[in-house]
Formats: structure tokens, C-alpha cells, sequence
């Protein structure tokens, strides 16, 4: 698959997760960040791990705007922010992917606690903020980064996907399920991305009780034909 995967937000634990696995599984990757240096020492590093694909590393606005595929794994601190700095760098037909979770702790509250946002979701309020032709997937929330970097294992999770253009639904699961142990499950539209946010938080709650970093989802009961968009 010679797809091209920006991560904007690229240099976080989540990020270079995701970069990392991408990576492996033979992908183009694009870090991007605020920082240039610090995006190509992320890219570098990555690249050394993964051993494979193509990693390299790029301010957020050209990241985005050499991808078909733009992944925002940001705090939701930096989200508003972030989507309005390369709103205008999307190519066109570009998917935009949030996997951003809401929690409490933006405004000094608790980890594990989703804040209640105004456009009902992250992913809903990223919606708002992207340009139009832009069609916006919620997934990733349930992979934690500490599972994605234990290259030598496979991700034990579900990628349950969000969206309202059944299209862009099917590249991205086609990505997600680049990474071994990863099914990715079609969630039905960006209106349910809020439960998908809140599991987030709870995968949060047991690894903190179990004292764990790598708790995940899997649903069951799906046949075939219900699991893919």
C-alpha cells in the first residue's frame, strides 16, 4: 500500500505510536509538529525502530498538505488551535482523522473524565473547524500507546471508526487494520464519536486501578459482513 499518513501531533506518546506501526507495516509517514527539529529527530527515531516504510519529519501545515490521509493526535488543549494553523494546507479529498479525547484534565480535573464540549464530540468539533471537501473519521481512541510500541506483539484492540462518508470510513480502516492484532469495526456516524471518546476514559480508569498501560476493546457477536464499512 503506497499511502501516504500524516500525523499531526506526530512527536506524543500517541503519535509516534501510531507513526511507528504505520512505519512497520510499510507506510510513508509524515511527523509533523510545531517544532521542525523536533519532528525530524522524532522521524529519525522512529525509523530506527521500525525498520521499515519511509518516516520522515516536517512543521504540521506541509505534513498535511502531502497527505491523503491526516491523523490529529493532539491534546484536546491544542486541538482548536492545531486544526486552525492547517486548515488551509489539506489537500483535496483529504480525510482527516481525530482521535482526540476530551478529558477532564485540560482544565485541571481528573484523567479519566471527558469534558461535555459544545459540538457534542472532539471529532464533531473537528468537523466544524475542517475545510470544506474534508470528510472527518473518529478512530484510534482505544489504542494505547504503550501497546502500539511493543512492535514485537500484537495490538490487542478494536479500531471502532465513526463518520459520515462510508468512503473515507473504508480507508481508514484499511490503514488501521495495517497493524497486526487491529480489526477495525465501522461505529456508524461522527454523532457517535462521543461514545467512542468516553471509552477512551475508561480505558484510562483500568489501567490506573489494574495498574496496566495497555487495556483494550474488543467487540463481539459482529459477523463478517458487519464488521467493515
Amino acid at each position: 500500500m503506497q499511502r501516504v499518513i500524516s500525523i499531526v501531533g506526530g512527536t506524543g506518546a500517541e503519535g509516534s505510536g501510531l507513526a511507528l506501526r504505520f512505519a512497520k507495516a510499510g507506510l510513508r509517514v509524515f511527523i509533523g509538529s510545531r517544532n521542525l527539529d523536533k519532528a525530524q529527530a522524532a522521524a529519525r527515531a522512529i525509523a530506527a525502530q521500525a525498520g521499515a516504510g519511509e518516516v520522515t519529519g516536517h512543521t504540521n501545515p506541509d505534513a498535511v498538505s502531502k497527505a491523503a490521509i491526516v491523523i490529529v493526535t493532539v491534546p484536546l488543549s491544542a486541538q482548536v488551535e492545531t486544526l486552525k494553523s492547517i486548515r488551509a494546507s489539506f489537500a483535496s479529498g483529504a480525510i482527516l482523522v481525530d482521535a482526540t479525547v476530551p478529558l477532564e484534565i485540560a482544565i485541571g480535573g481528573r484523567l479519566s473524565r471527558t469534558l461535555s464540549l459544545w459540538d457534542g464530540s472532539a471529532a464533531q468539533q473537528a468537523a466544524r473547524l475542517a475545510p470544506p471537501g474534508v470528510s472527518v473519521v473518529a478512530t484510534f481512541h482505544a489504542l494505547g500507546a504503550e501497546a502500539l510500541t511493543r512492535l514485537d506483539q500484537p495490538v490487542d484492540c478494536d479500531a471502532l471508526i465513526c463518520g459520515d462518508n462510508a468512503e473515507a470510513k473504508a480507508a481508514v480502516s484499511e490503514v488501521a487494520e495495517t497493524i497486526p492484532g487491529v480489526r477495525a469495526i465501522d461505529a456508524a456516524p461522527l454523532d457517535n464519536a462521543r461514545f467512542l471518546e468516553s471509552s477512551a476514559a475508561l480505558l484510562i480508569a483500568l489501567n490506573l486501578r489494574h495498574k496496566v498501560r495497555h487495556s483494550g476493546l474488543r467487540i463481539t457477536g459482529l459477523g463478517a459482513g458487519e464488521v467493515h464499512p
